[in-house]
């Protein structure tokens, strides 16, 4: 999956996501708390070489709504650790939730056990949506172009990360370069189980799913985006936006969320292009 170009270096397609810090957020600015069991709560998880933050703008305009927000640290240490990572955060949270997935967290959210949770939704943004069997590095080979990779021995593996000078054209295309290079210098290195570990589950298959596609994806080309989604039910939005759509479109993103929020919906397959429907 790894295929060295020069001393130091890798290219892999694998799935970015932009960087930043944690937020938790169990309270929103109107008071609704996590226990509310009507407000669901909207718990984001992020991919790889990021960091919750990335959600900043986002949680922003959702928490302006009154939803309680959790954006958890996920580890990126493979599907199996970063799932049960997951399972026992969600387990400390009281009535519905909304699981928000980006890039490989898309494959973390649809590993859950639906069954165990009060899952009222999936959403997945520009996000990775394996078969069970599937592994996001068999997925990312299908998109073009490769990421251009740094590995790092660490003492359970191997870890890489993204070579600065290729980060901005890698996912972040419509953000500044000025924007760009900070996300790559304070980015998470992912491990590399984390693109070989098979999926075991098809949440998606029993949770009614919301999709966002990034038509201007470097990362998860859209080819590569529209096959995935359209293996699920899933409702489906298209953006011209990079792979950090939430960054840079953090409207659209913020929108589809309220729209798997809401209490009652109808889960017909959609299909729309820069809106909700």
């Amino acid at each position: 999956m790894i295929t060295p170009t020069r001393k130091g270096k890798s290219t892999v397609h694998i799935s970015p996501t932009p960087v930043m810090t944690i937020i938790d957020d169990s309270t929103s600015l109107s008071g609704t708390s996590a226990a509310d069991h009507t407000t669901p709560t909207i718990v984001l998880v992020h991919g790889a070489w990021a960091d919750s933050s990335s959600w900043s703008a986002v949680v922003e305009r959702l928490r302006a709504d009154g939803f309680a927000i959790r954006s958890i640290a996920n580890p990126l240490q493979g599907v199996v650790a970063d799932t049960a990572y997951l399972s026992s955060y969600l387990a400390a949270i009281d009535g519905p939730i909304v699981l928000v997935g980006h890039s490989y967290g898309g494959a973390v959210i649809s590993n859950i056990d639906a069954s165990a949770f009060d899952i009222r939704s999936l959403v997945f943004i520009a996000a990775f949506i394996p078969l069970i069997g599937e592994t996001v590095g068999q997925l990312a080979a299908q998109s073009t172009p490769a990421l251009p990779l740094v590995p790092v021995e660490v003492p359970d593996g191997v870890e890489v990360s993204i070579e600065e000078a290729g980060f901005r054209t890698a996912f972040a295309g419509d953000l500044s370069q000025a924007i760009a290079d900070n996300l790559a210098v304070a980015q998470r290195p992912a491990n590399v189980k984390a693109v070989s570990e098979p999926s075991v589950n098809e949440a998606f298959r029993s949770v009614p799913s919301w999709a966002l596609i990034t038509r201007q994806d470097q990362a998860i080309n859209y080819d590569l985006q529209r096959h995935m989604v359209g293996r699920t039910d899933a409702n489906t939005t298209e953006v011209d936006a990079s792979h950090a759509v939430m960054v840079s479109r953090p409207d659209a993103v913020a929108d589809l969320i309220k729209q798997a929020a809401r209490p009652s919906h109808s889960h017909t397959p959609t299909a729309t292009a820069e809106g909700i429907s």
